[in-house]
């Protein structure tokens, strides 16, 4: 992901130099800002999935067979 923010950022500050876009020209610096410093749209690591380990619990489960006295017609 570095390397294509590092190429968009790159490729955004061409044009913004071309067009004389400052917009472009700040955009392009917010992306090679993200480069440097190893930052996504949220923060650093802002949007992974937060890790939890899942403890295994296994228990004996006990089963009852219940049965009916209905007779079926």
């Amino acid at each position: 992901m570095r390397w294509f923010r590092l190429l968009l950022a790159v490729i955004i500050s061409i044009q913004a130099i071309q067009m004389r876009d400052p917009l472009a020209g700040m955009i392009a610096a917010f992306f090679l800002f993200q480069v440097a410093t190893n930052t996504g749209c949220c923060g650093a690591g802002g949007c992974a999935v937060p890790y939890s380990p899942k403890k295994e619990s296994t228990q004996d489960i006990t089963f009852e067979e219940i049965k009916s006295n209905e007779s079926k017609s």
